[in-house]
């Protein structure tokens, strides 16, 4: 039974049929947990927070892709990964680290003032009895993570929040998904139909300069364009 198919029994509550898909795909699961290899946890650990990425593959697949679910799962499985990494970093750094360089910002403050200089590694150890390390990490890692409602442009009386920015960021693993999507429909196009997008969107050259290249005129270069586009859109639903 292939792939699609079992997808479907499990869409459909086969259990049998979700475990299937995952034995199939631990390969897969694995050969993107050893890129995250040396990141300070247990590959253990990573693989079963890939195997949470492959699981909503699985649950998301979309079929109008037209891709293979390999292809679909690998941004998936890479992303949850990514997303694990990233926020057990900050929680990492608001625990361990926070209240260090709050300590520090406020040693600081009040050594101006009362010196007129800004105290040493050494003065700040002995005073917070913290070890350089410690104090080098804190000042590295900035000291406290930054408010989604940090105000980052203010015009006219209407200020533009962080999270503003955040809201229109298309999520990371989607884009993924539509680029392998297009390739691997590009990769079903002939030879000179391959080209021409090449040509055209790649290397920015005119339908002129193509025509030129294959030998054809440029009214030939427009309606193929118009055809393979044409084509695209319909293969990728847009």
């Amino acid at each position: 039974m292939d792939t699609l198919e079992l997808i479907k029994r499990s869409r459909a509550g086969d259990k049998e049929a979700r475990d299937l898909v995952v034995t199939q795909n631990v390969g897969l699961v694995w050969s993107i947990v050893r890129r995250f290899a040396n990141r300070g946890h247990e590959m253990e650990d990573l693989f079963q927070i890939g195997s949470i990425g492959l699981i909503k593959a699985i649950d998301k697949f979309d079929y109008s892709y037209e891709v293979k679910f390999s292809t679909y799962a690998v941004p998936m499985i890479t992303g949850e990964i990514k997303r694990f990494l990233r926020d057990d970093g900050m929680i990492k750094v608001s625990r361990t680290l926070k209240e260090s360089a709050a300590k520090i910002r406020a040693y600081r403050e009040s050594f101006g003032n009362k010196h007129g200089r800004e105290p040493t590694i050494e003065e700040i150890a002995k005073e917070l009895n913290i070890t350089k390390d410690e104090i080098l990490m804190a000042l590295e890692t900035g000291a406290e993570v930054e408010s989604l409602y940090k105000t980052i442009y203010q015009g006219d009386g209407s200020p533009i929040y962080l999270i503003d920015k955040l809201a229109e960021t298309k999520d990371e693993s989607e884009n993924m998904i539509d680029k392998l999507a297009l390739r691997e429909i590009i990769a079903t196009l002939d030879e000179r139909e391959q080209e021409i997008i090449r040509l055209r969107y790649f290397n920015d050259k005119t339908q002129t300069d193509i025509a030129k290249q294959l030998g054809i005129s440029q009214v030939q270069v427009s309606r193929m364009e118009k055809r393979i586009l044409k084509i695209l859109r319909n293969k990728l639903g847009a």
